[in-house]
């Protein structure tokens, strides 16, 4: 069901470009990462004529195809709480018709709601006037559309600068902007090419370095690679990966399929019916579903290619010993003993993992250095080895697999009875 919507001549823009303000970054206020940026409460959205009655059929319990039977009232969004967090990717998925579409627009209020607040770095925008809430869409939020919708007569480098344009920005800095943006996306040699041009790809990354050169707070992702060929969608996953690495934008992106969902998104919502189903990151969600649908959406993937060490590790809470390198190896020989562990873990003074020992092979070195006890065959992974990885290790090794972080400090261990427990049920499924 499309809504009415109605707009003042500055908030009609083509699908995909961005209606943008360009503020410069130095001077733009930015969230610390982690902190939540955008927090949804009880948002609502019931279209339809007398929305308050099937408000009322909700409490009692009632579905959305009965309430609709009954009142000609669709419930698009019912009472959606989530948090998205500064820096992060926040992927709403869900099946057509689950209201994920409408929840997007629902932030920036492109549709209103019926109940509910959207609060942006801390203002709720459901009370903003016109004007306040046009200066939110121009600096805060920019939105990227599945349609790229490139204005045909314009080069790239114009596509890029027209939200900028329209801002009032001289043309000089408009252009250093969208060129910056350009270069960001991989089409630094592409701005004086006209639209018809470019594969869809390239319009895609035109698109987004639209989105780019206003610099927003909060991009708004709607279903954005969904018309491309597989192959150039990859590469747009791959192409908005690189680039979240490189700046940590905060991005919410709308999508129906989870491989897409659980490569890109750090955290994952999955709406049904227009609820809120659970929200967890790829690895919360494949080993504790909330229910048989979400359990459905990853029957039929490989998903031990998501499931990640960081995700199954436990704390080293027996057997860590702390200690340089040239100690002898006979002084930790009674205190691995007493730990009652089967195998210890050595670390420096700073915490990074040296290797692995056991009572026999600290037996074995006596007197000698502690590291020449270390057993030969204990690896240590990263905390992004996934399934795969540690089956092959645990095969190879007897003892859990030692888990470090990028600084080379041990994070924790693996056990393979938790490697054996989800292969199996991955087999199972």
């Amino acid at each position: 069901m499309t809504p009415n919507l109605t707009f003042a001549p500055e908030d009609v823009i083509p699908p995909g470009a961005i209606n943008a303000e360009a503020v410069p970054s130095a001077a733009r206020s930015i969230a610390v990462s982690g902190t939540d940026i955008l927090t949804v409460r009880h948002l609502s959205k019931i279209f339809g004529p007398k929305p308050e009655r099937a408000a009322e059929l909700i409490k009692e319990g009632l579905g959305r195809n009965e309430i609709f039977e009954r009142t000609g009232n669709m419930v698009a969004v019912n009472d959606v709480s989530l948090n998205v967090k500064a820096g992060e990717i926040f992927v709403i998925m869900g099946l057509s018709g689950s209201g994920k579409s409408t929840l997007v627009r629902l932030l920036n209020r492109l549709i209103e709601p019926t109940s509910g607040q959207v609060v942006l770095e801390g203002r709720d925008i459901a009370p903003m006037s016109t004007l306040e809430l046009r200066d939110v869409r121009r600096k805060k939020m920019a939105m990227v559309f599945q349609s790229f919708a490139l204005l045909p007569n314009r080069t790239v480098l114009d596509n890029i600068s027209y939200g900028l344009e329209v801002a009032g920005m001289k043309k000089a800095e408009r252009y250093e902007i969208a060129r910056t943006a350009l270069t960001r996306v991989g089409l630094g040699s592409y701005e004086k090419l006209l639209p018809g041009e470019l594969s869809g790809g390239m319009q895609q990354r035109v698109g987004l370095a639209r989105a780019l050169a206003v610099n927003p707070s909060v991009l708004l992702m709607d279903e954005a690679f969904s018309a491309l060929d597989p192959l150039i969608r990859f590469e747009m996953q791959s192409e908005l990966l690189r680039l979240q690495k490189e700046e940590q934008r905060t991005i919410v992106f709308i999508s129906h399929d989870i491989e897409e969902a659980i490569k890109i998104g750090g955290r994952i919502g999955i709406m049904k019916d227009g609820c809120l189903i659970q929200v967890g990151t790829p690895a919360e969600l494949i080993q504790s579903p909330a229910n048989d649908y979400v359990r459905d959406f990853f029957r039929h993937v490989d998903v031990s290619r998501f499931l990640k060490a960081s995700s199954l590790l436990t704390r080293v809470d027996r057997g860590l010993i702390s200690c340089d390198a040239g100690a002898p190896a006979e002084r930790y020989l009674n205190q691995l003993i007493d730990s009652g562990a089967e195998c210890g873990y050595v670390c420096d003074e700073a915490g990074r993992y040296q290797g692995g020992v056991t009572p026999a092979s600290l037996h074995k070195a006596g007197s000698r250095p502690i590291r020449e006890a270390l057993l030969p065959d204990l690896k240590a992974v990263s905390l992004d080895a996934d399934l795969h990885e540690l089956a092959a290790i645990a095969l190879s090794q007897e003892h859990d697999v030692p888990v470090t972080d990028t600084a080379g400090k041990l994070a924790g261990v693996v056990s393979c009875r938790t490697i054996l427990k989800q292969v199996m049920e991955r087999r199972a499924a």
